[in-house]
């Protein structure tokens, strides 16, 4: 705490700061969750609930004096409520109670809120199980009783190998609940922002989230996720995806020995690396796996519509330009020509945002995502405007969590993940990455 001037604090905030109650782990507890913040610092939960109400919490973290405050001041509000309601906790009802923070050190507040309502989720995830089925028993290809089930029954022009492969490539997929893949009629328009976005969102409501970038030539999830230097390691049972915060991502960014190198592949190598992806990585038991595909309607979203077999949405990205947004027509067509469903367009760089006074000015021309939306009778699901602070974020790897939930880019990309994800899941906001990935 010693880099925080304490003086600056309110007297409950410092006093929180100094003397943080609901400290330390719980030993017996069936919600928790442990979530990176925007600065680097860390926070933990753990809860207890009996009858549908919280009856001890408790939080961690390796943050300061402002993380220390609002931690909690959030365990202490929650305490004795249902835990959905604990789950609704905001960023502000944390500072009004400690009566205002360091506007620098607000961000250790929406920390907080994002970290005590993925607990809560945890919990409520492990109640719903308990109540819908026997405990321990685990769905796969082997406990599963439908008949019509395509990895059950090995087809006549399958070789055994062949078999067991597709055998395989389904046991994956049937733990994994939505497969939502992101598109975008051209590049640079930010389609890599958004994927990032609706996977760090719905990783903070409390879902189990894999983030897979399928992006070969290009991929740009692990710069924007801050993960570049990491590499991939196998188990007994396959590869092992990179957890950050929870969240689950792949991306052949990690399999390059130099981030310079220039992946020249055909198309059955890339289809072959996709179908490694979705085969050998370990994603587990997921909510929503979200797919980040390259621009075009080329081999590698058509791979992953035809390994998947049966994707539950796209979301497609455009820019107001109408150079970029007539692409969407095509991209639409794709998806109707393939049986997915298309979820809605996303129209990004949607005005200027101004650093120093917030208001949004338009600079390219408007509405060419709404219209082609229209046009093409498919939802729209809103703008986001161009916004310093995206770009910045992203190039520094913190592309998973934003700090400003009053921000015009906060505000956008929550009303267009609640439309995606329902009611609810985008109630803290998502982060910020690169505009033009």
């Amino acid at each position: 705490m010693e880099c925080f001037d304490l003086e600056s604090f309110s007297a409950t905030a410092r006093d929180h700061a100094v003397r943080p109650r609901h400290h330390g782990p719980l030993e017996v507890f069936d919600g928790h969750a442990r979530v990176t913040g925007p600065c680097g610092d860390t926070m933990e939960f753990w809860l207890l609930a009996r009858n549908g109400q919280v009856e001890k919490v408790s939080f961690i973290t390796d943050g300061c004096g402002p993380s220390l405050a609002c931690g909690s001041m959030a365990a202490c509000l929650v305490e004795g409520k249902r835990v959905e309601d604990a789950a609704g906790l905001r960023q502000q009802d944390i500072l009004e109670a400690l009566g205002g923070l360091p506007r620098e050190s607000e961000h250790c507040a929406l920390l907080a809120a994002n970290a005590l309502k993925a607990a809560c989720q945890d919990h409520l995830n492990h109640r719903r199980e308990s109540q819908g089925k026997p405990s321990g028993e685990k769905r796969t290809c082997d406990t599963c009783k439908e008949t019509d089930c395509s990895a059950s029954q090995r087809k006549k022009e399958e070789s055994e190998e062949e078999f067991e492969d597709r055998r395989k490539l389904q046991s994956r997929l049937c733990r994994i609940k939505r497969k939502i893949v992101v598109l975008s009629g051209k590049g640079g328009v930010g389609k890599s922002t958004v994927a990032a976005n609706l996977a760090a969102a719905l990783m903070l409501s409390g879902k189990r989230v894999g983030l897979l970038d399928v992006d070969i030539h290009g991929p740009s999830i692990p710069t924007m996720l801050g993960l570049e230097r990491e590499r991939i390691q196998g188990s007994e049972d396959g590869l092992l995806p990179i957890d950050i915060g929870g969240l689950k991502v792949m991306s052949l960014g990690f399999l390059l020995q130099n981030q310079d190198d220039a992946v020249i592949w055909r198309g059955p190598m890339k289809m072959g690396v996709i179908k490694q992806f979705l085969k050998d990585v370990v994603w587990g038991d997921l909510d929503d796996l979200i797919i980040d595909s390259p621009p075009g309607t080329g081999d590698e979203p058509l791979s992953v519509c035809q390994l998947i077999g049966q994707l539950d949405g796209a979301v497609i990205v455009t820019t107001p330009q109408k150079v970029a947004a007539v692409d969407v027509r095509k991209s639409i067509t794709f998806c109707r020509r393939l049986g997915v469903p298309v979820l809605g367009v996303v129209e990004n760089m949607s005005g200027f945002v101004c650093p120093k006074c917030g208001e949004v000015t338009q600079i390219l021309p408007s509405g060419g995502g709404p219209r082609i939306a229209k046009d093409m009778n498919v939802p729209f699901l809103g703008s986001i405007p161009m916004d310093p602070k995206i770009a910045e974020a992203g190039d520094s790897g913190r592309a998973m969590f934003g700090q400003d939930s009053d921000s015009p880019m906060a505000r956008a990309m929550d009303e267009i993940i609640t439309q995606i994800a329902g009611p609810g899941t985008a109630e803290t906001p998502p982060g910020e990455g690169s505009e033009g990935e």
